[in-house]
């Protein structure tokens, strides 16, 4: 693109005092509302959406002819590394997520908001001059109409890259005095986004790190050392038999791309089951299974059906090979107990662990190192089957290291059922 087909590009909107000098007298009051509503009520709606369809709509009735507006947020997430919002007058909001790798990046490359980033300016654009090479998103904009283009960069304080657009139909465009109501909102916007952004980004990691229960109690203040919380629950323990002859030849690489695929076999069956992941264990797992109200036997049923589930998935993994080449099998051993799931602070000064614990968690573990010697992929201890309908296959009493008593195990027989609370 030549110089003279390149946009004009305006100030970057930075809080210096002078946003006000710009907007019309007529109009502060009405700009110091939007403003206000922002930092106030818009910084309490539950959803990211209504922020900005808020802000759409209230521009649009003090005089700002937003016809469309958009917003480009860098996250943490394991999943995708940012969130596309768009909203329309009369359209509603939409939301796309942008996952990590070489195609998000190429988009991010070729789009408007890494123009405005590499320069810490704003972009306007008047659509009417705009080539339809300029950005990816012209042609779009072009056929719905619109007239004008706005980006401006939002940079938060901890250094992260994101950015609102606003375009209108109107003749003409945005007026200068548009543009200055805009700046003038701006620094405000991008107070409050952060802020939204920030909780909402320590809620996911929280949640992604140790899981929906204890991110839940740390984030209500359960912080220091020696608190407990008790759940009564069905306990699910997996692991993954011989992995340290598996992962012998592979390089760390390969050894975490073992693991995951392994857990993409055993996570998806239990989170269908309404089980929790509270914690992963090297080459395994400890998920529970809540009890809900009076029907205690729907706990042990769901976990039941995940643990089946997650086996056939195991088998069908094996058998297309997803473990590698060289016809590498991957086996499984899983423990189901009932019990009690105890959540404490662990740790020493500042460096904390918010670990699941209690005898209960134990007596699972333990249970699982008898796959291997039972050869079986999947026992039951005797009060988990306690809960269960069916003719489960007894497999004796066994010993379990650190518990005096041993342990009647069985292994599932015909499907047994949930037993109705009495």
């Amino acid at each position: 693109m030549s110089d003279a087909d390149a946009p004009r590009q305006m100030p970057t909107a930075l809080a210096d005092g002078s946003e006000a000098e710009d907007v019309p007298f007529g109009a502060l009051q009405a700009c110091v509302g939007v403003r206000d509503w922002l930092l106030g009520e818009g910084a309490r709606l539950p959803r990211a959406d209504d922020l900005l369809a808020g802000l759409g709509e209230r521009l649009t009735e003090i005089g700002v002819p937003i016809d469309r507006a958009s917003t480009a947020i860098d996250t943490l997430h394991s999943e995708y590394s940012g969130v596309g919002r768009v909203w329309t007058r009369g359209g509603g909001s939409t939301v796309r997520l942008f996952p990590h790798g070489e195609a998000s990046a190429r988009a991010y490359r070729a789009s408007p908001f890494y123009a405005v980033h590499e320069t810490g300016e704003w972009l306007s654009l008047d659509l009417s001059e705009t080539p339809d090479d300029a950005y990816a998103i012209i042609p779009e904009l072009k056929a719905d109409g619109y007239t004008h283009y706005l980006v401006a960069p939002l940079i938060f304080t901890n250094g992260t890259k994101n950015g609102i657009t606003f375009a209108t139909r109107a003749e003409g465009g945005f007026r200068d005095e548009d543009i200055a109501i805009l700046r003038f909102i701006m620094p405000a916007l991008a107070a409050v986004m952060e802020m939204r952004l920030l909780n909402k980004q320590l809620d996911t990691v929280l949640r992604i790190y140790v899981g929906d229960e204890p991110h839940r109690a740390i984030l209500s203040g359960d912080i220091r050392r020696g608190q407990v919380r008790r759940i009564r629950s069905a306990i699910l323990f997996a692991d993954m038999r011989d992995y340290t002859r598996l992962s012998a030849d592979l390089t760390p690489e390969g050894a975490v791309d073992l693991l995951n695929a392994f857990f993409d076999c055993l996570v998806p069956p239990i989170e269908r089951e309404g089980g929790e992941v509270l914690k992963y264990l090297g080459d395994g797992l400890l998920a529970i299974f809540r009890e809900s109200g009076d029907d205690l036997g729907g706990a042990a049923k769901s976990a039941l059906t995940a643990a089946e589930a997650a086996l056939a998935a195991l088998a069908e993994a094996n058998a297309v090979g997803r473990f590698g080449e060289g016809g590498r099998a991957v086996d499984a051993g899983i423990a189901l107990h009932h019990g009690e799931a105890a959540y404490g602070n662990v740790g020493s000064g500042t460096r904390l662990d918010f670990t699941v614990i209690g005898r209960d968690v134990n007596l699972a573990s333990r249970l699982a190192r008898l796959n291997r010697t039972l050869q079986e992929p999947l026992l039951m201890s005797k009060p988990f089957v306690d809960f269960l309908w069916g003719d489960p296959d007894p497999l004796g009493s066994h010993a379990l290291d650190g518990f005096d008593e041993p342990m009647a195990v069985f292994r599932p027989g015909r499907r047994p059922c949930a037993k109705a609370a009495e």
